[in-house]
């Protein structure tokens, strides 16, 4: 297999977990304001870091209220963090725990921006 095998099933693993901890178990309030889902896990090489990328969404929510919301939720996570790390080390044997880092995942925000960029430019060379 390839060099990354491990590390890729390491963060598959680590993205069930918290997916369904954030689902059933974590009760913090900021969680429940928006939908929030884990979208991928990246492991460093040597397993010391996992940084866990974030989604969230609310229907209706402006830039203002979907910044403060993601940033309400980066809150909630690091809160949880310790939370975390011992039932995705009950779940999954490790001898190390890598360290859990959040981040917000931007890329269905620039997807819908390349979007709106290409309609932009197809609807300019309809009207010449």
């Amino acid at each position: 297999m390839g060099k990354g095998y491990r590390q890729g099933r390491l963060g598959e693993e680590i993205r069930k977990i918290t997916s369904d901890m954030i689902f059933r178990e974590l009760k913090d309030p900021r969680l429940k304001d928006s939908m929030t889902s884990v979208t991928a896990v990246e492991v460093t090489s040597d397993a010391s870091y996992a940084t866990i990328y974030l989604s969230v969404f609310k229907q209706g929510a402006d830039e203002t209220e979907m910044a403060e919301l993601k940033e309400n939720v980066l809150t909630a996570m690091r809160s949880a963090k310790g939370y975390l790390k011992k039932e995705i080390g009950k779940q999954i044997r490790l001898k190390h725990m890598p360290e859990l880092i959040f981040k917000i995942d931007t890329s269905f925000d620039y997807g819908r921006h390349m979007d709106e960029l290409i309609t932009k430019v197809i609807k300019e060379q309809d009207e010449q």
